[in-house]
């Protein structure tokens, strides 16, 4: 393993953090863009919900294989890959002629990210030897991250009231441009320690099964009876097959056994559910304001402006409250933010007041702000210090993919609903949503409560116990089998 060779670790963490930046705000800042999007190229609601899908699927499906690669191949040049083909992906996104073209592109563009999110953390990783030094840097780093994405919206809505939805694609091409000759310049390549082996297999199947159930809940009634049923056993079966190809793996894309852990089972279910009631209600509430109160993109930047406000005020707090007394209570308060959220819009009309809406959105923003910093906590809570990267990237594996699904079953239960006048009609199809957005923040609520009893810490005390164990027993094995080859050769060289 190669050292990382750095002038100056600050430096090293600036330019990750400008990395992550330039994904986070393509996480949420086409959202902003989707209903004049949506006219101009003349797309439907669901060709809509794919230009999000497309994205958050095949970002979240391939973080874990490029961080395997990195660690393989090189991290710094992986980087500069990954920036380089999300530049691509951005400014072919700009020109793209119709959404089919859209959508596809955006497949190019989530490629690239996919290897600057966990590559990044790995680089700051490798910068800071310090283990106090290196929390402090993965706390700037995180904070960046969610900043960018609640940011998103309320940077879109101007860029798109001034110059098109086309721009949404602009702001972040030259800061990933400026990344890559910083990167060339100032972070020095780094490896893993040891490199895990690809899953081509489990990676494609993975991938696969993704698509296949956003295609169900965004178009499955749209394909006919027959279709969807073949697509719901296709579904099942590969399902099956994927669990049985990663249990044989010796370095799954997944490891099952993670989730023997209750934290970490918990900490996966919390960063699903949290992200898609994100997701969902940023979709959701972006073609409300849009298109049933006729504000401009740049007015509806600006509502969105006050939850993304109350989430930079938050989320030193939630980490702060995660330090001193556990991810608890932050991941409990951020589930009732989001339930909190939705239950002030379930009655929602054309002509609710701006005060309801307003105070929607400090409780959303609540919710948000609260969620990152703990959710990897607590799936690290059940991990040996050795798999607590991969751990980390299949929980940030849950927070793309959630978003992913929110969009897709909650816009699903929104365009059911809209039949007649979008403006007129949609208010009250958004009520479904609104309500699944409740049932999902009191789920994380109740998952964040079981998953930091002290019966699930016992629990998730034994899995690290029990892996160490193994892991000891597979070195002692190595050695026995080097010994008796020592052994056997010794009498020839004699």
């Amino acid at each position: 393993m190669s050292s990382s060779r750095t002038l100056r670790p600050r430096v090293v963490l600036a330019i990750c953090c400008l990395s992550v930046v330039c994904v986070g705000i393509d996480n949420t800042i086409v959202n902003i863009a989707l209903p004049t999007l949506r006219h101009d190229l003349h797309a439907s609601f669901a060709a809509a919900q794919w230009t999000i899908d497309a994205y958050q699927i095949v970002l979240g499906a391939l973080l874990i294989s490029s961080g395997a690669i990195a660690d393989r191949y090189g991290r710094r040049r992986m980087l500069q890959i990954g920036l380089s083909i999300f530049t691509l992906g951005s400014l072919a996104c700009s020109v793209a002629p119709t959404i089919g073209w859209l959508v596809g592109l955006r497949v190019l563009q989530a490629t690239g990210a996919s290897m600057m999110n966990p590559v990044a953390l790995a680089i700051v990783s490798a910068a800071y030897t310090d283990p106090n030094r290196r929390a402090r840097a993965f706390g700037l780093w995180s904070s960046a991250y969610g900043l960018s994405m609640a940011l998103g919206p309320s940077v879109g809505g101007f860029l798109v009231g001034a110059a098109g939805w086309r721009s949404v694609f602009w702001v972040t091409a030259p800061v990933a441009l400026l990344c890559v000759l910083l990167t060339a310049l100032f972070v020095g390549e780094s490896h893993g320690q040891t490199a895990r082996r690809l899953d081509p297999i489990g990676q494609m199947v993975l991938c696969g099964l993704l698509v296949l159930v956003a295609l169900l809940i965004i178009d499955g009634s749209t394909l006919g009876r027959i279709i969807e049923i073949g697509m719901i056993v296709v579904l099942a079966l590969g399902a099956v097959f994927f669990l049985w190809w990663e249990a044989r793996q010796q370095q799954p894309l997944i490891d099952l056994r993670f989730f023997r852990s209750p934290p970490f089972s918990a900490a996966v279910v919390i960063a699903l559910i949290g992200t898609a009631c994100s997701g969902g209600y940023l979709w959701v509430m972006t073609f409300y304001l849009q298109s049933s109160r006729g504000l401009s993109p740049a007015a509806a930047g600006l509502f969105l402006a006050v939850g993304a406000l109350v989430v930079v005020l938050v989320a030193p707090v939630s980490g702060a409250l995660a330090a001193h007394s556990g991810p608890r209570l932050p991941l409990m308060v951020a589930g009732l933010g989001f339930a909190l959220s939705g239950v002030l819009l379930t009655s929602l009309t054309g002509t609710s007041t701006d005060l309801r809406l307003l105070a929607s959105l400090v409780a959303f923003g609540i919710g948000f702000g609260m969620l990152n910093a703990p959710v990897t906590n607590v799936a690290l809570s059940g991990m040996p210090a050795s798999r607590s990267g991969v751990a980390a990237a299949i929980a940030s594996t849950g927070r793309q993919v959630g978003q992913a699904l929110g969009v897709a079953v909650i816009g699903a239960l929104v365009t059911h609903a809209l039949v007649g006048d979008v403006a007129v009609k949609l208010p009250a199809a958004t009520h479904a949503g609104w309500w699944v957005i409740v049932a999902g923040g009191i789920l994380v609520a109740a998952m964040a409560w079981l998953g930091t009893t002290k019966g699930a810490l016992a629990a998730a005390a034994r899995v690290r116990y029990e892996r160490r164990a193994g892991a000891n027993v597979i070195r002692a094995s190595v050695d026995v089998a080097q010994d008796a080859k020592v052994g056997a050769e010794a009498p020839h060289r004699s």
